[in-house]
This record gives C-alpha cells, sequence and structure tokens, in this order.
C-alpha cells in the first residue's frame, strides 16, 4: 500500500534482524473513553497474538524516544502509529492499517479511495480537534501544561 506524504513519514531501519513482532504500535490516549473502548475492541481482535502494540502515551513513563520521536502533544493532537521499519503512520491511514493487520481491512477499505480517503481525513481532522471536548476534558494545551507540571513534580521533567 502506497501512503501520500501527508499520512507516512519512512525512517529506514537501523538493523533489520531486530525487528519486532509487531506489525504495528497504535499509540492511544487512555485517558480517553472513546479512545479506550476502540483500543478494548481491538486489543480483543488482536487475542493475544501480538500483532498490535498498544502504547499508552497518557502514561507518565511514555517515552518518545521509544515510539517514532513522536511527543505527548502532537500524540495527543491526532492519532499516530509506527510501522516496524520506523515509518510513522497518522490520521485514518493508521485505522486502515490496524484494521488490516487484524484482519479486518474491509472496514476501511473504502478509504483506500482518493476521493473518499481524503473526505474521511477531513472527517477525522474534525473529531481529533473536537475529541477533548466532547469527551468531557480539558483543551490540548491545559492537559500538555498539567502533565508537565505533574512529570516535574515526580522529577520526570519533559519541559
Amino acid at each position: 500500500m502506497h501512503s501520500s506524504p501527508s499520512t507516512a513519514t519512512s525512517h529506514a531501519a537501523s538493523n533489520p534482524a531486530s525487528q519486532p513482532t509487531w506489525k504495528i504500535k497504535l499509540l492511544y490516549d487512555s485517558e480517553c473513553p472513546l479512545c479506550v473502548r476502540e483500543v478494548n475492541f481491538l486489543r480483543r481482535k488482536d487475542a493475544d497474538r501480538g500483532l498490535v502494540e498498544f502504547v499508552d502515551i497518557a502514561a507518565d513513563d511514555y517515552d518518545l524516544a521509544l515510539h517514532g520521536g513522536i511527543d505527548y502533544e502532537t500524540a495527543m493532537a491526532r492519532i499516530h502509529a509506527v510501522l516496524p521499519d520506523g515509518t510513522i503512520v497518522k490520521n485514518v491511514e493508521v485505522f486502515r492499517r490496524v484494521y488490516e493487520v487484524l484482519g479486518m481491512g474491509w472496514i476501511y477499505a473504502i478509504t483506500k479511495l482518493p476521493i473518499v480517503g481524503w473526505l474521511a481525513d477531513a472527517v477525522y481532522g474534525v473529531w481529533a480537534k473536537l475529541r477533548l471536548r466532547l469527551t468531557g476534558r480539558a483543551d490540548l494545551e491545559a492537559i500538555v501544561a498539567e502533565r508537565n507540571q505533574r512529570l516535574c513534580d515526580t522529577d520526570r521533567c519533559r519541559i
């Protein structure tokens, strides 16, 4: 599958022998009830096969160096995933890839069509901007500031 430059960035793998067993690493926000619901569904579909590595970006020990260099604020702004070769995927492409890995690619297959894909990304972009408000949370700036303060209070500053 070919990804447009706006949805994937390629990074060369430094050592092919060290390729992970997972097929995609999904970065998600465990403080978002809708995100958790989706992740729980995907975990059940993965059925402990380890095809998808689920990474909680809200965890205090989230380390961007281990996850494609995607910092907390960027990951909170829209969904991201990392492929075993280091390619970063975002937006609806993440769902397409995860569902394909889990054998349910037909659900998002229509979004491969250029116009439908563009429309799906546009709708997702609106959702991403409204997600925090719709789930009763503070805005992104406040959430990032609170997290940074909490991490600094525990000597884990990332400012």
